[in-house]
């Protein structure tokens, strides 16, 4: 009887509803972490548009009472100090974030996700537009614009606590990295779109460049409301394993398959972790160290690779963008390659560090040999995305979800949030330093920048040296191996 069922119809009943909800959910979440970074991207766009080199453009002849050398910039942009400006605008943005996100992971255990993520996707589209209305209102306050970046990335700290939580609470260790890998292909997904979106209107009406990431998050966080299920019980799914999981331990199942579930129910804990216990958890101080050097390499990349491109490689500034979103599709497979070595292994320490140890030598080669030719260019910025992107994602997904439901925290599933908190918290300092330092340092030349985040790159791997020699340890059969992150 079943053979005679269409092969679309029996591919679809071939998996649980476990499996339905679980591939729903991994959907939708990357769906509302695409927007976000969708939405951060613009600026870094629309940066070449707010000052340019008037010198190469015609003056419209009705233009009057302005310098004939900044006449096409967009005020205050159009001083002299225009760097500091900008910079002043992402750091506003980037330190707001990084001190919002310690308190985002303790609100996000308190509060139901899916009203966390709606409200924290519209604040965040308002904040975006506004920004882009800047243009439309003819407003030139350098204020105005630090003070809605600074309140966006406020907002932008709900995002991902929660969506990590709500990852975490329905898929257990036994292919975290793996799906997790491909999962946090989102940042680069939302890199991309965001320019690619930008680049559509920065010519002609820049405000719009921000309006329509503004518009899209704001729509994801209405689909938010409707369609998120924060947990497996809320639809009466089997819960996923946590702990002790199986190396043939199957996320998606076929209807008939009992799910991996622990064989001793986990203890409820109503009460959610305190931020310095959450800190006490094993490998939480090592991996949110590494984290800011990591991260510290990764947004230096975001902020300043289209100016780097553009002032070495003599790319337009529209080349050099597009050139740049190459950095992100490297980045893509590091993720990805990232977590699925470090399923397969057991050991995400020593995978980070060995990421982090190829990246050292191929940020100085890019720098020395990088632009010789076009398929160097190419070639490279896929590489060096791979290698510095790889590690920051697989701490910022897996590794968080692991050490969010440690064995330590005897199944009190609420720290999750917390603890994912913690540890980007900890990293958006350093994406706060990254392009400061970039930008201080610049003017001195660019090797001098390349050497600071081979520095920064080298650090994130020393700190994870304790942890990557118990790892070692364990496959010398010094102490039992387990999939995914072990006690340390």
């Amino acid at each position: 009887m079943r053979s005679s069922l269409a092969p679309g119809i029996r591919l679809i009943t071939s998996f649980s509803r476990d499996s339905w909800y679980r591939g729903f959910t991994l959907f939708l979440t990357f769906l509302f972490y695409t927007s976000y970074h969708l939405s951060r991207k613009p600026i870094s766009i629309v940066k070449s548009q707010l000052h340019r080199n008037c010198s190469t453009l015609i003056r419209p002849p009705n233009l009057n009472g302005t310098d004939n050398e900044t006449w096409c910039d967009w005020a205050p942009f159009d001083q002299d100090n225009y760097q500091t400006l900008f910079g002043a605008v992402d750091n506003s943005f980037l330190v707001a974030y990084a001190i919002g996100m310690f308190f985002s992971g303790i609100f996000g255990e308190r509060v139901p996700l899916r009203y966390y993520l709606t409200i924290g996707m519209l604040l965040s589209g308002l904040f975006t537009c506004l920004f882009g209305l800047g243009f439309y209102l003819n407003i030139h306050s350098i204020w105005y614009y630090a003070f809605v970046q600074a309140m966006n990335g406020l907002v932008q700290t709900t995002g991902w606590p929660a969506v990590v939580a709500c990852v975490g609470n329905w898929f257990g260790k036994g292919k975290r990295g793996f799906i997790m890998g491909v999962w946090n292909s989102h940042t680069s997904v939302g890199n991309i779109l965001g320019s690619l979106i930008a680049g559509v209107f920065v010519s002609s009406a820049w405000g719009m460049s921000f309006i329509v990431p503004g518009i899209i998050i704001a729509s994801t966080g209405v689909l938010c409301f409707f369609f998120l299920v924060e947990k497996p019980e809320d639809v009466g799914c089997s819960p996923p394993q946590h702990h002790n999981s199986s190396s043939n331990e199957e996320i998606f199942s076929s209807p008939g398959q009992s799910n991996s579930i622990s064989s001793e129910p986990a203890e409820e804990h109503t009460k959610a972790i305190s931020f310095c216990g959450a800190l006490r958890i094993p490998g939480v101080m090592e991996f949110s160290l590494c984290l800011l050097f990591a991260k510290l390499v990764s947004y230096t990349f975001l902020y300043w690779l289209p100016l780097y491109i553009a002032n070495v490689a003599h790319f337009d500034p529209k080349e050099a963008g597009d050139m740049s979103t190459l950095f992100d599709v490297g980045g893509i497979v590091g993720g990805i390659v990232a977590g699925l070595v470090s399923d397969q292994t057991g050991g995400r320490a020593s995978t980070c560090c060995v990421m982090l140890i190829l990246a050292a030598p191929m940020l100085f080669l890019y720098n020395h040999i990088g632009q010789h030719s076009l398929a160097t260019t190419i070639g490279m910025l896929l590489v060096c995305g791979a290698l510095v992107n790889g590690p920051y994602a697989l701490i910022t997904t897996a590794v968080s979800a692991d050490l969010g439901t440690h064995e330590s925290l005897r199944g009190n599933s609420r720290a999750l949030s917390t603890v994912t908190a913690i540890i980007d918290g900890t990293g958006s300092i350093g994406a706060a330093l990254g392009p400061l330092l970039a930008g201080l340092i610049s003017p001195t030349g660019w090797n001098n920048v390349f050497f600071m985040l081979i520095t920064a790159d080298i650090l994130a791997c020393l700190l994870l040296s304790r942890l990557v020699y118990k790892e070692v340890r364990g496959w010398c059969g010094h102490s039992p191996r387990q999939r995914g992150f072990k006690e340390i």
